[in-house]
């Protein structure tokens, strides 16, 4: 275990033992999966899994959205997530009304982005899937959001995360570290995916983490980064550069800002930043403090930015962010070494392969 990761705190550490029964009960969760004594169900259409090892951080929704611009256009694509930290709970499906409060801030992400495709939510995927083809009967694909864990449901293509900064091979047991699954487990996935690449990532490192991570024969690892797309305001939509003589305050609950922080450490004058935790439901005052920390700022080139994910959560405040400088900044998952239509061929070929079998 890598006690130096920049994850792995003090704190954290002095919890070692909780670790160790943490991964004695995950460990023997596997084994009772792998002896088919708690059973995974399949379902007679294809299944997506985008998950990973850790908890959370990996870029899994744009990974989504990556699998949703790859294939909306050409079949109904569902997508299900468990809907986390949403106040409501059970199987809720995505309408025009639908809040980040009854899905969860990534779903309603997923459904503003793409308002045409099947957004749905539910804790127990297994009871989920069978309400959604039931709501929505033409569909045909469905990509799980964060399941790769939860072995009630056996996805025909499991593609797992793991961040570049953060390895799983590097990692160990919640809390004193991040992982939520064995290391092993990498083994039930058919891709890897190690995102949050540099962009100028070189073979000889590339090659190094090939052989870190041991894929299996049927495996196939692929490498990404982050693009960040031109800011827009929240409300208005109207578009924002950023430029070396803009300060910002940068408000987000994501679990893992730092990429975000280097990039605007490289294309703005100086950030200053609200951090709240991951998945953070914002009140009233929260926001007043946002309004106090962007007045302080003397600067006349100044704006507040946050993340697609946090924008879901900051937009109840419609009539407090009219006139406010409030942009939101996208993402996207941009592929290393020109693999990125390999990628999409193999989601592609996956399908198919499943319809003519089927």
């Amino acid at each position: 275990m890598n006690f130096n990761a920049p994850l792995l705190r003090p704190i954290r550490i002095l919890l070692f033992p909780v670790s160790l029964v943490y991964g004695a009960v995950i460990w023997l969760r596997n084994r009772l999966f792998d002896k088919n004594i708690l059973k995974s169900s399949s379902f007679n259409l294809p299944v997506i899994c985008v998950g990973n090892l850790s908890a959370g951080g990996t870029g899994k929704s744009p990974m989504v959205e990556f699998l949703l611009k790859h294939l909306h256009s050409n079949m109904e694509v569902a997508v299900l997530s468990r809907g986390y930290k949403r106040k409501t709970r059970g199987y809720a499906l995505a309408g025009p009304r639908t809040t980040a409060l009854e899905i969860g801030d990534e779903p309603m992400q997923f459904h503003l982005k793409f308002p045409d495709v099947t957004i749905a939510v539910g804790e127990e995927r297994v009871v989920a899937i069978p309400q959604l083809l039931h709501d929505k009967p033409d569909t045909k694909v469905i990509v799980l959001d964060d399941a790769f864990q939860h072995r009630t449901v056996k996805a025909g293509l499991n593609i797992v995360l793991t961040d570049y900064s953060n390895l799983f091979t590097r990692d160990w047991f919640l809390p004193t570290g991040d992982l939520r699954d064995e290391k092993n487990s990498y083994k039930r996935a058919d891709i890897l995916v190690v995102t949050k690449c540099r962009p100028n990532l070189s073979e000889e490192e590339r090659k190094a983490i090939l052989e870190e991570l041991n894929p299996l024969p049927h495996q196939r690892v692929f490498f990404s980064t982050i693009r960040y797309g031109i800011p827009y305001h929240i409300l208005h939509r109207n578009e924002q550069l950023l430029n070396d003589s803009m300060e910002v305050l940068l408000v987000s609950g994501i679990a893992n800002p730092v990429p975000l922080k280097r990039y605007l450490q490289e294309v703005t004058k100086t950030y200053y930043e609200i951090p709240y935790s991951d998945h953070h439901i914002f009140s009233i005052d929260d926001l007043k403090d946002m309004i106090k920390r962007l007045d302080a700022i003397q600067a006349p080139n100044k704006i507040m930015l946050t993340t697609e994910k946090d924008a879901v959560r900051l937009v109840k405040f419609e009539q407090q962010l009219k006139e406010l400088p409030v942009y939101v900044i996208p993402i996207e998952v941009q592929f290393l070494f020109n693999e990125q239509q390999v990628f999409g061929d193999l989601i592609t070929k996956f399908i198919k392969e499943f319809t003519y079998r089927s």
